[in-house]
């Protein structure tokens, strides 16, 4: 990890010490802190016309979270929510393919903050796992009309110090888990985007400068279920079940199937 990291100051009892704001906040990005929001992606479109650059916001408290497809995302007290503001100028087929630089920025820094606590992998589309349980999911949502129009708001939520209960998920879902629960390693929500912010700085640079094929490969190196079989269920529920062999330069999930290779762009994906 090339970038310049949060200085740990100590970790005693399982708790990581506070590290300071002011030594590697990311050039040229704001941020937002709030006690309280409805919800950081709500947040990030009433305030579009008042960035002036890229912005994280994040909210200590969130009261009405959403996930993919309009479904809720629980955010138990002391869980990191946050939304990151960007106007890349790109496409939207190119601004979608942050959804895997925002995976490796949150790999990186869990890396960095548990090491070898826990077993960090990335789940296609837009989680991560920890000892195979889900720790963190991503939300990519493009923003903004008319004079604000070519916005990409990137919403993180990760389970900081408790997870929901399953009867707060859906009932297949991969089996929600928190940090601290799993590595005993505690963090507030603001020390995290410390980290966070940094590592995603790092890969968006990458990102920029050489496109996405060091992305991909990177994300491949750290993906879940490589190379064994899962089931994609597609929005018209339609079932594919296959081995994941790859993700191609679209960022399209490839599974060998029995009618032989499928390329699928979006889905939910059961182990």
């Amino acid at each position: 990890m090339p970038w310049p990291l949060p200085r740990i100051l100590s970790i005693e009892g399982g708790t990581l010490a506070e590290p300071p704001w002011a030594e590697n906040w990311p050039s040229g990005y704001s941020r937002i802190v709030l006690d309280e929001a409805d919800s950081t992606m709500a947040e990030a479109n009433r305030r579009l016309g008042g960035l002036s650059g890229p912005a994280w916001i994040l909210a200590r408290s969130q009261t009405a979270g959403r996930g993919r497809r309009g479904r809720p995302w629980a955010s138990p007290r002391g869980s990191f929510s946050a939304t990151l503001v960007l106007r890349p100028g790109d496409p939207p087929a190119k601004m979608a393919l942050r959804s895997f630089v925002a995976g490796l920025a949150l790999f990186d820094a869990f890396a960095l903050l548990a090491g070898p606590a826990g077993v960090f992998t990335l789940k296609w589309p837009n989680d991560v796992l920890l000892n195979g349980g889900k720790v963190a999911g991503i939300l990519l949502e493009t923003m903004g009309a008319g004079s604000n129009a070519g916005h990409l708001a990137i919403g993180f939520g990760v389970n900081l110090s408790e997870a929901p209960g399953t009867e707060e998920v859906e009932p297949e879902a991969v089996r929600p888990v928190s940090l601290a629960g799993e590595t005993g390693i505690r963090v507030s929500p603001d020390s995290f985007l410390a980290f966070l912010a940094a590592a995603y700085a790092e890969w968006e640079s990458r990102f920029a400068t050489c496109g996405f094929e060091p992305v991909r490969t990177e994300w491949l190196a750290r993906a879940a279920r490589l190379g064994r079989p899962l089931t994609a269920r597609l929005g018209t529920g339609e079932e594919i079940a296959g081995i994941f062999d790859t993700v191609d330069d679209t960022g399209a999930l490839a599974l060998k199937t029995m009618n032989g290779r499928r390329l699928i762009a979006a889905a939910d994906i059961c182990f």
